[in-house]
């Protein structure tokens, strides 16, 4: 009796009172980086590769309008005589030529006026970037943390049992304890073991993403600073007709659609505009001309539309605007559905996270002691010790998993309204 009481003791201070040794050393490393969300978003921000090749576009997109306001540039011609029969000197004969385009029909204005839509589309791809990036970000953030939550469970009952495995084994070999009980032990540490692998690959994947967006070191290993998280009820605070309207108003995606709309509109008159012929005008100078010496004379030239009226641009240009306005109202479709079905599933995972008791994990962690003293005293046997720890872990890792998905709910309908409303 006194040997079981000193293999129990022994195992109650492994599990419940001796240090917990971490399985990943890369938490200990001096190459951690601690970071809280708000610092994380301004290092993206700032060093963001994705965001910066993207503002490139704008830049270009202002280049084009510099381009459409410039008029098109003169021509010049020159030509010297060099052969002509009966003339002794055929080189005093020359000619000059200066002609201008002149673009009628407005084509310029509305070549700058697409120029400018073209910003305008530039900008918006960037800001619909950035809120898909940040979203991305935030949500790696959350989900680094709860993981990192439940490795320590993992952490916590791996360290513990395999001490305890060493224990058992050296009584095992003196005979005092059977082999069942050593392979038990054996078997539940080999399970948790490949869980935790399972974990930490996913957790080092998400770093992975995480470390890119903010540029970091490959080598540093992420460890998120929450400080508090909201537990309200504050999905329910906010109207589901205001989430909409702002949706409509701040998702870039849908103000993007409605340029392409705009763009093609403009495009038609563009095109209906092509059909006009520009005109060019000239002057020229004959220095021996037929006419006679030093003739100077101006002139006009423009193409008659008697066949090319650009027919095929401008009903390219009218299917297109159809072709836009399907997509544009596809895109509103879109932004309601998304709003609807995360504010539904933000609505619910609250509910359900209001539904666990606060005091849970607390009272869960006072009576696991309690099985440690039961198992003490041999109240319970080693396999009810280990059911009742590893009901334990699946409890708190399930509670993690339920806050990870309420906060990301939250973070999901901040994404699909493109308006910060939550986690802030």
């Amino acid at each position: 009796m006194c040997l079981r009481f000193a293999i129990a003791f022994t195992l109650i201070k492994i599990c419940g009172l001796g240090p917990v040794y971490s399985a990943n050393a890369q938490t200990t490393s001096n190459d951690t980086l601690v970071i809280n969300v708000k610092q994380a978003e301004d290092q993206f921000l700032k060093n963001n590769l994705q965001l910066i090749a993207q503002r490139y576009n704008i830049d270009n997109a202002n280049a084009q309008i510099i381009t459409a306001r410039l008029f098109p540039n003169p021509n010049f011609s020159f030509s010297n005589g060099i052969y002509a029969s009966g003339v002794s000197n055929p080189y005093a004969e020359q000619t000059y030529g200066l002609s201008q385009l002149f673009t009628t029909a407005g084509k310029r204005n509305k070549n700058i006026q697409l120029a400018k839509i073209s910003v305008e589309q530039a900008k918006y791809q960037f800001f619909d970037m950035l809120r898909t990036l940040k979203f991305t970000l935030r949500n790696d953030f959350y989900t680094i943390y709860f993981q990192e939550q439940s490795a320590k469970v993992y952490n916590q009952e791996i360290n513990s049992l395999a001490k305890t495995l060493t224990v058992f084994k050296q009584q095992y070999t003196q005979g005092n304890i059977a082999e069942k009980e050593v392979l038990r032990i054996q078997s539940q540490l080999y399970s948790l073991q490949v869980e935790y692998n399972t974990l930490q690959t996913n957790i080092d994947t998400v770093q992975s993403e995480f470390k890119l967006l903010i540029k970091a070191s490959p080598q540093v290993y992420i460890q998120p600073q929450v400080d508090t998280i909201n537990n309200q009820d504050i999905a329910a605070t906010v109207p589901y007709q205001r989430l909409l309207d702002s949706a409509y108003v701040n998702r870039y995606d849908l103000r993007l659609a409605q340029t392409a709309v705009d763009y093609n509109a403009l495009n038609l008159k563009l095109q209906k505009a092509t059909a006009v012929p520009d005109v060019s005008v000239s002057l020229n100078y004959d220095k021996l001309a037929a006419y006679g010496q030093n003739f100077l004379g101006g002139g006009i030239s423009f193409d008659l539309p008697f066949f090319n009226r650009n027919q095929g641009g401008i009903k390219q240009a009218r299917i297109a605007i159809d072709q836009s306005k399907i997509q544009f109202q596809s895109q509103q479709d879109q932004v309601q559905s998304d709003v609807a079905t995360n504010y539904k599933t933000a609505i619910r995972l609250q509910q359900l996270y209001n539904s666990f008791d606060p005091t849970f994990k607390q009272n869960f962690n006072h009576l696991i002691q309690e099985v440690f003293k039961n198992y003490q005293m041999r109240n319970i046997s080693l396999l009810e010790f280990l059911d009742f720890y590893d009901s334990y872990k699946t409890n708190v890792l399930q509670l993690n998993n339920l806050e990870l998905s309420r906060v990301t709910s939250l973070e999901q309908l901040n994404y699909v309204t493109g308006t910060p409303f939550f986690n802030q």
